[in-house]
This record gives C-alpha cells, structure tokens and sequence, in this order.
C-alpha cells in the first residue's frame, strides 16, 4: 500500500499545453503551435474551446496512475470558475489548479483570489473603491475557506459576519483582469483600491487590515487560515470527494479533527494530508469501499485507463476522440468548466441524495450506450471505434486459461467489492455459453499461436459479452 500511495502521489512535471492540431484558419496559431499564449480573433475560441476540452480528457487517460487530475478536478470542483467565453482564461486557471494540486491551500487561496477567470467569474472586475462588489468576498469565506456555520445572530454565521464580507470587499478592490493582454494577466490598479483601513468583526478577533496595496490580499488570506475552522472545512471536503459525503460524530472526531490538526502542522500543505487518508485504515473499511457512485468523468475515463484501449498517433484523430468523451460527460450532467454555480456540481453537497444524483433516467442510458460500445463493436468517432481487447487484457491475468480465475480477476478490475457467488455462476454461464464451450481449448489455442485473428476471435468472442453484462451490472457505477 506504501508503495502504491507513493506512486500515485508522485509529483509530475507540467503537461505541454494544447496546441492546434487541425485548425488551418488562426492567423497567430499555425498547426502543431499552441494558443495559450497567442492573441485572439474572431472565430478562433470554438476550435481552441474543443482544443481545451479534449487535452484536458487526454491528460487523465494515463499508463502509470497518478493521483494530479483526480486532485485537478477535485479544485476546480471548490474554486469554480464557469462561464469563462476565452479558452486561454480557463486554461491559465486549471494550469494553477494543476500546479497546486498536492500543494499549498493557504498559497492557492492566494494564486486563486487574482487569477484573471476568478476576476471575471465573481465580478472581481467590477470591485472598485467607489462601488465594492461583494461576490468574491461572500464565496471566499462561505464557499473557499471557512464554511457558513449556524446563525448565531443577525448577519453572524458563527464563522463570519456580513460586516466581514462587506470589509474584505474593500480589501479586494483594485484587481482586473486584463482582457488585451498577450499573454493574459491580472493587474493591481490603485486608483481602484480602497486606502482606508478595514475593520474585521469579533469572529476574526476584531483585526483592523491596513492599506497594503498590492499586497494586501494577501494579509487577509493570512488572516483567515489562522482560523482552525479552515482546515477543518477544506478537510470535510477533501473526505466527501474520496470517502464518503456521510460525516457523523464518530468521522469527524476519528478522521475529520486529525486531518485538520495534519493540515495546520504543515502549515497548509495538502500532500501529506492526503498521504495520511489514503494511507488510513478507514479508508480501506468494508463500508468506505463501493459506496459512491462515480462521477461522469471516472466513469467514462476508467475503462479506458483499466483496458490500456490504445488511441491513434494522429493528433488530429486523438482531439476528435477525446472531445467526443467531453460531449458525453456533459450529456451525463458534468462537464469540465461548465460546473451549474460557484458551489460546484450538486452531487458534492446537495443533500440528501448527493452522488446518487449522477444516477437519473436521462444520463443511465448514456452512460450504458457508452458501455455496451466499448465492451462489443466499440465506440464510434466517425469511422473509428474505442473498443476493448481483451483477448490483449489476458496476457495480464495470472490464470488465463481458467473461466473462475479469468471472471475473478475481470471483477477485481471493474468492481470496488467482491461480488456473490451466484452472480459469479451467472457470469460464467455467460462466458462459458449454453451449452458450455471449453474455455481453456479456445484460449490455449490462441496462445499458441497469438497472431491468428481467428483465434484471436474465438476468445473475445466469449469475453466481449461477458464485458458487456459486467458493465451492465449496477455495481459498476460504484467507486
């Protein structure tokens, strides 16, 4: 398990951006350049949107699991930037999501609060001296940080009072995004700022934050993480994305209270709190395992990790494949970037149904087309087909030639529990078909002489439908 953790939480070096790889008609863009960097025209942000939505697809089809776009998605997921019209906005904010993804909330915080998409999304553009705008003070302490607690009084949520929202709003003034720039930037502008001094309540031990300019957001974020409840707060979620939305007395104080006590010892590092879940020996419990539904995005993205399903070399073919997985994600209600609000996607904190959310009579059957056509005839991008070999699969298992060990080892793979003995005798009816067909003749003879394609059939003839009832099965939705 060591060994395991460490590796999925190995620190990757940056991925190169997107690049135009089909696009003949960008006058600052050639094809095989990116355009993160590269002014915009008119017309050029539908082809680089899809450009964007595809290689952020491909990045989290990977050979050696790693834990970065799982922790990518869980921050764009708690600071959601939506609505964002040019790709190169996005792309700079889920490149620092990226680049923080195990590293410091407290810096984040800070990164995030000036990142230019964050500036347009909740109006930090138009907060200025003369007319402070509200929005990313309120989210920032409701939302990002701290939580919104029980009332305790008027305009006092325990955590913090409207008399702080409307103070760190004035703290905030002076940042814009700067739409012409090449490439895009935020800028501090004084005459925009509020100089005077901002007076926090008692829930922040009545501090007085002084004109610091430039600086000055980020004495507030300081200011806010050395209240505990922060660690606690970020903590609670970091469990409901990889344990389990149910956090009882019993969680809080087992799991909960010393993450959080981890999380203020390293001074915000996020890494070995989550070292420490991962490694815990809750998060191996019997009712941990199997008891979420996966999001889209898992969903759609596992079997192509689990199968090892190769894609096409041509650049052009592999952005038409993994923007065709975009789309059907966003029929099954999660696209990237496209989060419904500033709280994120529903499934993550609207009770009481949350994950099982995912689960309604439009996306059930997207997501049981997608698995039909990967396990049988493949899923078609125009004349190619993602599709499963698992004639290929075998050469991984340690008994091929046994049907039991082969359904075995097909259920470890696709399924969070061990399933019943007699849904195991049905798939190896299925497998085995009526009446049973020797199973070790058919895949002894294809190892024999792998390179026969009529051998080669003969086994994924028997597999492919033993897939597709697998993936039928409701415990494939669960993680």
């Amino acid at each position: 398990m060591q060994q395991c953790v460490e590796e999925l939480l190995e620190v990757l070096s940056p991925p190169p951006p997107p690049v135009n790889v089909r696009y003949d008609s960008d006058p600052n863009v050639p094809i095989g350049e990116t355009w993160v960097d590269k002014p915009s025209t008119a017309g050029v942000n539908i082809y680089r949107r899809i450009s964007l939505n595809s290689w952020s697809l491909r990045l989290m089809y990977q050979q050696k699991p790693n834990i970065r776009e799982k922790m990518t998605l869980f921050w764009h997921n708690h600071f959601v930037v939506a609505d964002i019209q040019d790709p190169r906005f996005v792309y700079k904010t889920m490149a620092l999501l990226r680049s923080q993804s195990l590293g410091n909330f407290k810096q984040l915080t800070k990164d995030i609060t000036i990142d230019p998409s964050m500036l347009i999304y909740l109006n930090g553009n138009d907060n200025t001296r003369q007319a402070p705008n509200e929005n990313y003070a309120r989210e920032l302490l409701e939302l990002f940080t701290l939580g919104k607690g029980n009332i305790a009084g008027p305009g006092d949520y325990t955590t913090y009072t409207e008399s702080d929202i409307m103070a760190i709003s004035k703290v905030l003034t002076g940042w814009v995004a700067v739409f012409t720039a090449v490439p895009i930037r935020s800028e501090f502008r004084i005459t925009r700022h509020d100089t005077g001094a901002k007076q926090l309540s008692h829930r922040f031990g009545n501090r007085i934050i002084n004109n610091n300019g430039i600086t000055e957001y980020k004495d507030l974020i300081d200011i806010i993480f050395q209240r505990e409840e922060v660690s606690r707060f970020i903590c609670r979620k970091l469990y409901t994305w990889f344990v389990h939305h149910d956090i009882d007395e019993e969680v809080e104080n087992a799991v909960i209270n010393p993450m959080a006590e981890l999380l203020r010892a390293n001074d915000y590092e996020i890494k070995p709190v989550i070292t420490a879940l991962l490694s815990s020996e809750h998060f191996y419990t019997h009712c941990s395992l199997g008891c979420m539904v996966k999001n889209p995005i898992d969903f759609m993205i596992s079997p192509l990790n689990i199968f090892n399903m190769p894609i096409p070399s041509d650049k052009a073919l592999e952005e038409r494949i993994f923007n065709a997985l975009y789309v059907s994600t966003r029929s099954q209600q999660m696209s990237l970037f496209e989060a419904p609000s500033v709280a994120g996607w529903q499934a993550y904190y609207q009770a009481p149904l949350y994950d099982k959310l995912w689960l309604n009579a439009y996306t059930l059957p997207v997501r049981k087309v997608y698995t039909d056509t990967i396990s049988s005839a493949g899923f078609p991008i125009g004349t190619y087909r993602l599709q499963t070999d698992p004639a290929v699969y075998l050469q991984q298992f340690d008994d091929p030639q046994n049907a039991d060990s082969v359904i075995q080892q097909f259920a470890l793979v696709l399924f969070a529990k061990p399933l019943s003995s007699n849904q195991l005798d049905e798939l190896r009816k299925i497998m085995l078909g009526v009446p049973v067909t020797s199973w070790s003749v058919i895949y002894n003879a294809y190892a024999a002489d792998p390179g026969n394609n009529t051998k080669k059939t003969a086994v994924n003839n028997r597999l492919r439908p033993l897939l597709v009832y697998m993936m039928r099965m409701p415990e494939i939705h669960l993680s």
